[in-house]
Parts: C-alpha cells; sequence; structure tokens
C-alpha cells in the first residue's frame, strides 16, 4: 500500500503544497486507486496536481464522516461526472449543522451525488480494494468513549443531535498486522481499532494515520494513550483533530510522528 497526504492542516517544511483543516489522503493497493476524504474546498486538487497525482484516474472513492472538512471538495471532484464508486455510511450526507446553527453538511446531497457516481452506502464492512476494507458503523465498546453530539443532524425528517454515527474508518490488512486510516475518529480511536481488529480477524495493529478527535488532556486522552500503548503500534500519525498539548501528552509514552501534506507512507 501507498498512502500520500494530500490534505492536512498543516504542510512540511520545504514542501510548497497548500494546507488548511481538513483531510484528504490518495491511497494505492496493487492497481487499486482510492481517495479517502475531500478536504474542505479545492485544495486536494491543487495540491493533487502538484504531486503529479492525476485525480480522474481515481477507481473509488470512501468518505469518512459528512462533516464539511472531509466533503467540501466534492463539489469540485464531482465538477465533471466520474465513473467512479463512492462508500460511506448512509447517514453520511444527511443535513448536518453546528451549535450555532451554521450548516457543516456536505455541499452535495445524496440525491445530487446519486447523479454523479455510484453510491454504495453501508453500515457493514466493504471490501474496497484486495488488502482494504470500510469499516462501516463502528461500534461503541469502551467506556471512556462514549458518543456525544456535535450540533444537529436531520434524521428520518426530524432534527436531531448529531452523535456522528456515520463516522468510520479503513483498514488495510498486511503481513505485519493491520494499518488503520481515519478522518476524525468521533466514533473513538480505540472503538475504531478494536473494530478493525474484529473485522478483519487479526489482532495486530501496525499503523494508524488520521484525525483522532483529541484535544483536551483528560481521562479519554489518557485511556487512549494506555490502549494505543499496550498495542504497541510501530507507526503512529496522530493529525488533523488533534490538538498540540494533546500531542505533547502523547508523545510523553509514544513514539508519534509529524504529519504534513505530502507525507507518503509504504507498506
Amino acid at each position: 500500500m501507498k498512502l500520500k497526504v494530500l490534505e492536512d492542516n498543516n504542510t512540511f517544511l520545504d514542501m510548497y503544497y497548500l494546507a488548511e483543516p481538513g483531510v484528504s489522503y490518495y491511497i494505492e493497493d496493487g492497481n487499486e486507486k482510492i481517495l479517502f476524504d475531500t478536504g474542505y474546498s479545492s485544495v486536494v486538487l491543487e495540491n493533487a496536481r502538484k504531486m503529479s497525482i492525476d485525480l480522474t484516474e481515481i477507481d473509488k472513492l470512501v468518505i469518512s464522516h459528512g462533516h464539511d472538512d472531509h466533503t467540501g471538495g466534492l463539489r469540485y471532484f464531482f465538477e465533471e461526472k466520474r465513473n467512479i464508486e463512492l462508500i460511506a455510511h448512509p447517514e453520511c450526507f444527511n443535513y448536518k449543522e453546528d451549535e450555532t446553527g451554521l450548516y457543516i453538511g456536505s455541499p452535495l446531497s445524496k440525491e445530487e451525488l446519486s447523479k454523479k457516481c455510484k453510491l454504495n452506502l453501508s453500515k457493514g464492512p466493504v471490501q474496497i480494494s484486495e488488502h482494504i476494507t470500510f469499516l462501516g458503523e463502528i461500534p461503541i465498546s469502551n467506556n471512556f468513549e462514549t458518543r456525544y453530539s456535535i450540533g444537529k443532524c436531520i434524521v428520518d425528517a426530524e432534527k436531531v443531535d448529531d452523535t456522528v454515527i456515520d463516522d468510520s474508518a479503513i483498514v488495510y490488512k498486511s503481513d505485519k498486522g493491520l494499518f488503520v486510516i481515519t478522518g476524525c475518529s468521533h466514533s473513538g480511536i480505540c472503538n475504531i481499532l478494536k473494530y478493525a481488529k474484529k473485522v478483519c480477524n487479526d489482532n495486530r495493529i501496525y499503523g494508524v494515520i488520521g484525525g483522532f478527535h483529541l484535544l483536551d488532556i483528560n481521562e479519554r486522552l489518557n485511556q487512549t494513550i494506555d490502549y494505543l500503548k499496550e498495542n504497541d503500534i510501530k507507526l503512529l500519525y496522530p493529525c488533523h483533530c488533534v490538538s498540540l498539548k494533546a500531542k505533547i501528552e502523547m508523545a510523553k509514552r509514544l513514539n508519534i510522528n509529524e504529519v504534513g501534506v505530502g507525507l507518503e507512507i509504504n507498506i
């Protein structure tokens, strides 16, 4: 597998790409080319061009969840109709707003997307390439990672608290163990890792990249660090929605790596 960071909050020194608070990864598994999330704007397209990555060759698009820092680039990616499959949770493209009432969902609705690509909306796991699986809806298995609401969403024509149940991830199964790729981990990064082990029937976590949604130094962070430490993860890339103080706390006990636009990981 090859993974290249097309969008992140940060760039590396002497790599002159664009950064913004969002996520997008270009992934190759053999001949299969996958785009994971589309970031917040057209930045993904610009960075892909600078990296000589042809996004017209993408076979499948996976969306981790419906917030606009992961879906905003859809409007630019689909300026032309593309013959690809889009994989996401069934509630990914529901209406979403933050605590102030500001719309923070996808710029394209499920109906609009269905006219531009083949939608595969699934609560269950989906095999998307030989070694990569979309996990679908993540069960909550840790008492320190319960769901909490982030604004409101519309489900069955009713506005309700949004616990981001559409939040998911993908996992690459290698001979060294599992490499998990996540967007924001609203479902809890440890819940995601435990479910990835179950789905793939492999208890080895080799690596993780993505947002862990850890902002404060609290019991959730401490128990997350404990879990990651217990799993002896070799490649650990917390980014996007992990605060600096959380990263500093993690670095006291874990070997974490820097993430920026242009980072390439080969497994």
